[in-house]
């Protein structure tokens, strides 16, 4: 894994910010990683400047020349054709429509370059730096504006045969989707039916810390639903652990009870036992972590 003791780099693209990063073989983050706003908005070739930008920043910043680089992994909010490397019919990215992001790169740095979705990268980083390095098989959620899963098996991701494993935020559930309830509009869904306000997920996670009862009320209400399709997950993939992460995972504290006791319910009996649900410990980083990954998991 070692690449010769080289270093990798990592993009996180998202459609707000790009946070670019180093890690050296075992892990470790190098320097402060650069962050700068998407401007989704703006042509692809203006974004792709951004980001050829920021990791030439952090090359500067170590006094590094590309040919330390052993390669150059982007985890991009998607959907992604990880084949071709391009972004495809992205709402987030709407300038970035069918673009090949990865072919554009490769030919500024002349490196290898990989690119995943997003959650795929957040989500191995955690299994091979963060909350799962001791193990082999896991499945993660993303929990934020939307919800992302992946799928992490010996280390690697299973991105299915047209690269879409675990994009379950279609799927049915209840009156709608399974993202209607588990997202920050979900949470905020939840909140407004019992209480008839409304609130954004992160003004209802400080009310919860101030101890208010419909806040409470409604995490434990959005743990029970998180429950739903970990339950289905952990009974198809038979995970060593589940990793939660992402901005709404911060309440973890007001939800894991409720999870828990429907989980243990809904799961056979074995894993019931056995399977651990964790958040992710890579915070804000494991985005790009995960996404340098990308050079040291395929």
């Amino acid at each position: 894994m070692n690449k010769n003791n080289k270093i990798f780099i990592g993009v996180d693209l998202g459609g707000t910010k790009i946070m670019t990063g180093a890690i050296d073989p075992e892990g470790h983050v190098l320097d402060t990683p650069v962050k700068v706003p998407t401007g989704a908005g703006d042509r692809a070739e203006k974004i792709v400047q951004r980001i050829t930008d920021s990791i030439q920043k952090v090359l500067d910043s170590l006094g590094l020349t590309i040919n330390k680089v052993a390669g150059i992994g982007i985890g991009s909010t998607g959907p992604v054709d990880r084949e071709t490397g391009q972004i495809l019919d992205c709402p987030q990215l709407p300038g970035m429509h069918f673009f090949n992001l990865r072919e554009a790169i490769q030919t500024h740095f002349d490196v290898p370059v990989r690119l995943n979705n997003d959650a795929n990268c957040l989500i191995l980083g955690e299994c091979i730096f963060g909350a799962a390095a001791d193990k082999q098989n896991a499945v993660g959620f993303t929990l934020g504006t939307g919800i992302g899963c992946a799928i992490v098996l010996r280390k690697k991701i299973l991105n299915g045969s047209t690269g879409t494993a675990a994009e379950i935020w279609p799927s049915p559930y209840a009156s709608g989707t399974i993202e209607d309830y588990i997202s920050g509009a979900g949470v905020a869904r939840i909140y407004q039916s019992i209480t008839g306000r409304e609130a954004t997920s992160l003004d209802i996670y400080h009310q919860a810390v101030a101890g208010d009862p419909a806040a409470l009320q409604t995490w434990e209400s959005f743990g029970r639903h998180l429950a739903v399709p970990i339950a289905w997950a952990v009974n198809l993939i038979d995970p060593e652990v589940v990793i939660l992460g992402g901005s709404i995972a911060t309440a973890y504290p007001f939800f894991s009870t409720s999870l828990e006791n429907h989980l243990r319910k809904w799961v056979c009996t074995v894993p019931a036992a056995k399977t651990k649900v964790v958040p992710a410990s890579l915070g804000d980083k494991a985005g790009f972590i995960g996404a340098a990954c990308l050079m040291m998991a395929e």
